[in-house]
């Protein structure tokens, strides 16, 4: 017989482990994601990634907005699931929650722990130029991430990959990894050991501003940035008083150049390339605020983006 879990999880990340346990037969009696939020210029409520593939799996869905509410706690009590599954929920578990399942409550991060603790491993990766990240399965404590590890496996960073794309691979790898995690633990074939907690690093929130472009660091970095900050927040600069969205760029080694960062430099008549801290930027997809994604030399036909021009 499978055993009984409640999956906890909010964002698209969450929603291929999710989807590959409800396939593995696993019963889940409950699936809990955070409340709707409002979304978009309109600022409509949408609901959670997690929500929408709960209720198209079949799954009953629950929103508390605070998952400590005693008679919440005590409705998870009376479901004696065997597992928790958490896969950033959003929320922090306290401990009357923890204790429930029988089994553990088991948690799916985006890292190999303890390195990038919190909640943007992947972006932190990237923007630290690793060349390696992958998934941990771990036992949850009261602390951020602080817990035993079950399970880990890495995978290498592509030297073009933004945080989406990786952010995708993780997901399908964490989905196959809690599958997994959880027959092995009835299997008793896992032996949890303890992180090495002195070599912990931490992986903090995103804000908006944090994709502003430094212009005085190398390309390389710049890259890395323009790459971890893609989806969100995104990385901009700004023209004059036009806000530019960087998508896409690639760092170039060239030093026959000596402009100011952030000073536009002559290259073939479809490109931009800007000058940084150490080399040059070559900027490949931009999008003008409030327009499209497009390619650099659709973009230049309608932007007189000359040599000289500087990027702030």
């Amino acid at each position: 017989m499978q055993p009984t879990l409640i999956f906890m999880g909010t964002p698209d990340f969450a929603v291929p482990p999710l989807e590959l346990l409800h396939a593995s037969g696993f019963k889940i009696p409950l699936v809990i994601t955070q409340p709707d939020r409002p979304k978009g210029r309109g600022r409509g409520l949408a609901a959670p990634a997690v929500k929408e593939a709960a209720l198209r799996l079949g799954c009953e869905v629950s929103q508390p907005p605070k998952v400590r509410d005693p008679e919440f706690v005590a409705r998870i009590t009376a479901l004696a699931p065997d597992f928790l599954v958490v896969v950033a929920f959003g929320q922090i578990l306290p401990l009357s929650i923890l204790r429930i399942p029988k089994g553990g409550p088991i948690n799916i991060h985006g890292s190999l722990l303890p390195k990038y603790r919190g909640p943007a491993p992947i972006q932190w990766a990237i923007l630290r130029g690793e060349r390696q990240t992958g998934i941990t399965t771990m036992l949850m404590d009261v602390g951020i991430d602080t817990g035993d590890i079950l399970l880990q496996r890495a995978i290498d960073i592509r030297e073009d990959e933004n945080a989406d794309q990786l952010h995708h691979r993780l997901a399908n790898m964490g989905a196959e990894m809690i599958v997994e995690t959880l027959n092995r633990l009835r299997r008793g074939t896992i032996l949890p050991h303890s992180q090495k907690h002195d070599e912990a690093t931490y992986a903090p929130m995103l804000k908006k501003e944090d994709g502003r472009i430094p212009w005085k660091q190398s390309a390389e970095r710049l890259d890395a940035l323009i790459r971890a900050m893609t989806p969100w927040p995104g990385a901009y600069c700004f023209w004059g008083q036009k806000r530019l969205k960087i998508i896409q760029a690639r760092a170039l080694h060239d030093t026959t150049f000596h402009a100011a960062p952030g000073t536009v430099v002559a290259g073939f008549p479809d490109e931009l390339r800007v000058a940084t801290g150490h080399g040059i930027l070559l900027i490949q997809q931009i999008q003008v605020d409030s327009g499209k994604r497009m390619l650099v030399k659709d973009f230049l036909r309608g932007h007189a983006l000359v040599p000289g021009s500087v990027l702030s």
